[in-house]
């Protein structure tokens, strides 16, 4: 078993911060802009940790390389950033967790896919003070590329491997991993029932938050 960390390192969206209720909105909005019902709730929460780029997918059955696919990922990324903190709210338990967490010598921060413009707003919003904050496009590469792992360690003055990367996705574990942290996957988040937690590589797995803020306090 890994020894506990001195650097926590988050995901942001369905491992940190609960964003599926707003992202569910925007997309309802792209689809209402169509002339379509609303989706349940649920199924756009199974995809909301693959991306903008997904939800148009799943909201009008348009394929990445399809005709019309950009215009309509910039029509729900629009939507969403009216708000991106309407109804997101952080998951129980994280509060406590990352307030320990932000005195010395130890140290958090937030690895994400998501652009600055939706992430860092967020952040604010929530009253967050991350001592590193790497986004998508704030890199020349993103996650499962070890690359914003490695920044956001330095960032915080903490040896990778004295760090633990925390996320709800397969290229989660795949970067940690790459980057020489432990790989802490969260059974929480916006699973997709296609890629079964039990197959990810990670190292540890906690199906609540509350047994992964438990797991960090109580030791």
């Amino acid at each position: 078993m890994s020894p506990l960390p001195r650097g926590l390192l988050f995901d942001l969206d369905g491992t940190l911060v609960d964003t599926a209720p707003d992202l569910a909105r925007a997309t309802n909005a792209l689809r209402a802009h169509h002339g379509l019902a609303a989706l349940p709730y649920e199924a756009i929460r199974a995809q909301v940790s693959n991306g903008g780029s997904a939800l148009v997918t799943l909201a009008l059955g348009l394929p990445l390389e399809a005709p019309g696919h950009g215009e309509a990922r910039q029509f729900l990324l629009d939507a969403y950033g009216e708000d991106v903190a309407a109804h997101s709210r952080l998951f129980p338990g994280m509060a406590r967790l990352i307030e320990q967490w932000s005195q010395a010598p130890r140290a958090w921060g937030i690895v994400t896919n998501k652009p600055r413009a939706y992430a860092e707003p967020l952040v604010v919003a929530l009253g967050l003070a991350p001592g590193a904050l790497f986004c998508a496009d704030d890199l020349p590469v993103k996650k499962p590329a070890p690359q914003p792992l490695w920044a956001a360690a330095e960032r915080l003055g903490i040896a990778p491997e004295a760090c633990w990367y925390i996320g709800d996705h397969r290229r989660d574990m795949e970067a940690a991993r790459a980057a020489g942290m432990t790989a802490v996957a969260v059974g929480y988040g916006y699973l997709d029932d296609t890629d079964p937690i039990e197959e990810w590589p990670a190292e540890r797995c906690f199906a609540t938050p509350e047994a992964l803020v438990s797991a960090l306090l109580q030791a």
